[in-house]
């Protein structure tokens, strides 16, 4: 009984190999698939031992969670080559900013994440099973995009949070994923919550996945992830009349940095 159970479990991997090979459509929705079934089934492994370790919600729990999900990238034959970590080593709290280009930003986002920064996400993620509780316990700030007000006094509470507690926060200013190898145009509240607090902006720019990665074109392939972490853009002295202008200009480096970085002309 064993044996056939065995027989049949390899003819049906077998199967789903040669589908693989045949069809990008079926390699695609598998591997999709994989990850984020990977990705329910690390969180449920890894939440209890935040609570064991650190008792419950706190930024602390990303050490351990970034640990967990650095070692998805040999599942899926991706590489990261870095640039420029030193820039994190800011004195005191830091707006990280980057580019956000689909659900694989997490194992970039975990390759680079310096010590005692909390990331901003939008509020349905909470509800996300396993993967929303193990977020939660990363101490991951969650805001209603739907809501402007609720957005706002969240990212108020974040600046005095930033202050207090001397957190990095990592924001993704275009909003929501793009995955065309540009950028879309930057929403402003990181750079008045940087204004606000007085504190410098980082730009961390990802090479585009297009090359790898493209749902609409049922690409997922093995491949090359540049990371470069800019220099800080210093905000001591700006006051809300500069936003725009802050805004523009790390989008020009970012924009620049991304089409340098996937080698194609600005």
């Amino acid at each position: 009984m064993e044996l056939g159970w065995l027989l049949w479990g390899a003819a049906v991997l077998l199967l789903l190999h040669v589908l693989m090979e045949l069809s990008p459509a079926v390699n695609f929705a598998v591997r999709i698939g994989f990850y984020c079934l990977l990705c329910l089934v690390s969180s449920a492994l890894t939440a209890p031992v935040c609570l064991l370790v650190n008792g419950g919600r706190t930024v602390k729990n990303m050490k351990i969670i970034k640990t967990a999900v650095k070692t998805f990238k040999y599942l899926f034959g991706l590489r990261f080559e870095v640039k420029g970590l030193e820039n994190f080593n800011v004195d005191g709290p830091a707006i990280i900013v980057s580019n956000h280009q689909s659900i694989l930003d997490m194992m970039g986002l975990m390759e680079i994440l310096p010590d005692n920064c909390a990331q901003v996400a939008k509020k349905e993620l909470m509800y996300a099973g396993t993967v929303g509780l193990i977020i939660y316990l990363g101490g991951v700030i969650f805001i209603n995009r739907k809501s402007t007000s609720s957005a706002k006094m969240v990212m108020s509470e974040v600046a005095k949070t930033m202050a207090s507690d001397k957190v990095k926060v990592w924001v993704y200013p275009e909003g929501t994923r793009n995955c065309t190898g540009d950028l879309l145009p930057f929403k402003k509240g990181a750079f008045y919550l940087a204004v606000q607090a007085q504190v410098p902006v980082i730009p961390v720019v990802y090479s585009s996945f297009t090359t790898f990665y493209n749902p609409k074109k049922h690409l997922f392939t093995s491949g090359k992830i540049k990371v470069e972490v800019l220099p800080p853009i210093e905000t001591k002295g700006l006051t809300p009349d500069d936003v725009t202008d802050l805004t523009d200009r790390c989008f020009r480096t970012m924009r620049e940095t991304l089409f340098r970085l996937s080698g194609r002309p600005s």
